[in-house]
């Protein structure tokens, strides 16, 4: 492989549409924005300053596609019309560059806290909620679950109204779409649980009817979760979902695997990566992100022979906003955290943004 693949350009086949290297920057939560859902001018210039530096793809924080979907404060939304202005003030300053910008779309189910939403959080099931003044979900009715596919694909067509290139469902990390794909939270049975096909029937009906009411060039992926014990979501499984999703012609699969050097959960005999089972599993697959403790050049080559067309990134370009403009330096070590405020702030994160990641363990100097 040559040492300089990561900072070619690729193109997503379906489309013919090129990016001008196989970085992406990979969906962050941020607190920054406004608590009407508006996206703000400090969560578009940290976008910016990304892709400034370099990325190929920008991807936005995860956005509520419903009120009842909320998760954190400080999330923008784009469930109202309201909201495209600012999203079109930020697809206009990325396209200044040469990145391409996608939304990250979700709803947290039972990551959904009442006190924020003031709704029940609602679910595959009827299932144990901290986030639920009960104690308890809501599960969704068939009348729900058509809800949940309209306000997803009211969503995507905002986010095409307001120029972004396309869109990535969030179905990973245990939020509503994986809680309807896992096992443990699926316990349904009807069309909507126990087979997979059934449990993926809310994903890929998103898929379909967001196909149906954009363009043809509009960029649609979807963000899984290999492996979550918890909510049962077991290996062999999404193995499976890809080859469902990759029949409804996704144009990316992005696998969020925390650590893309860490070897299987649940398949402990296989010596090989969650991302070397994978790309390994079909022999015609969409394109491949994956993402998850990749910080250095070394880094990225690695996750690039393990088969993933495309490298994600989250934490290393909170520091590092010019990231992908060194990576093609072969000895590129960035440095790693504790960070001072005074660089997270030159890096253009907000005060909200600091105290948030205050939480993460060292990540900010005391």
């Amino acid at each position: 492989m040559s040492p300089t693949k990561i900072v070619q350009p690729y193109i997503f086949s379906r489309i013919n549409k090129k990016i001008q290297n196989r970085t992406v920057l990979a969906a962050m939560t941020n607190k920054q924005s406004l608590e009407n859902g508006v996206i703000s001018d400090d969560e578009i210039e940290w976008l910016l300053e990304r892709a400034k530096g370099g990325f190929g793809i920008i991807t936005t924080a995860a956005t509520n596609v419903s009120k009842e979907g909320k998760a954190w404060d400080g999330e923008f939304g784009v469930y109202d019309d309201c909201h495209i202005p600012n999203l079109t003030k930020l697809t206009s300053a990325i396209h200044q560059t040469k990145s391409l910008i996608i939304a990250q779309l979700f709803h947290g189910g039972i990551k959904s806290p009442q006190k924020i939403t003031g709704f029940i959080p609602i679910s595959a099931s009827e299932v144990d909620c901290k986030e639920s003044d009960t104690g308890k979900s809501k599960e969704a009715t068939e009348q729900d679950i058509r809800k949940i596919i309209d306000d997803f694909t009211m969503s995507a067509i905002r986010c095409y109204q307001a120029g972004f290139d396309g869109i990535e469902l969030h179905a990973a990390h245990g939020y509503l779409i994986s809680q309807f794909l896992g096992k443990k939270i699926n316990l349904r049975n009807d069309n909507w649980g126990g087979s997979l096909k059934n449990r993926s029937r809310l994903l890929v009906e998103i898929l379909k009817s967001i196909r149906k009411n954009v363009s043809e060039s509009f960029i649609v992926g979807v963000r899984i979760s290999p492996e979550i014990e918890s909510i049962g979501i077991e290996l062999n499984d999404s193995i499976n979902l890809i080859n469902i999703l990759r029949k409804e012609s996704v144009d990316f699969i992005h696998l969020s695997c925390w650590d893309v050097f860490v070897k299987s959960h649940s398949n402990i005999n296989n010596q090989k990566t969650l991302t070397e089972i994978i790309t390994g599993s079909y022999k015609k697959l969409p394109t491949i992100i994956s993402t998850g403790n990749v910080w250095s050049s070394l880094d990225a080559q690695n996750l690039l022979k393990q088969g993933a067309d495309l490298v994600g990134v989250g934490r290393v370009a909170i520091g590092h906003p010019n990231w992908a403009n060194n990576i093609s330096n072969l000895d590129y070590q960035p440095k790693k955290p504790p960070f001072s405020i005074d660089e997270l702030k030159k890096a253009k994160l907000n005060s909200t943004f600091i105290s948030y990641m205050k939480n993460w363990n060292n990540f900010v100097k005391k």
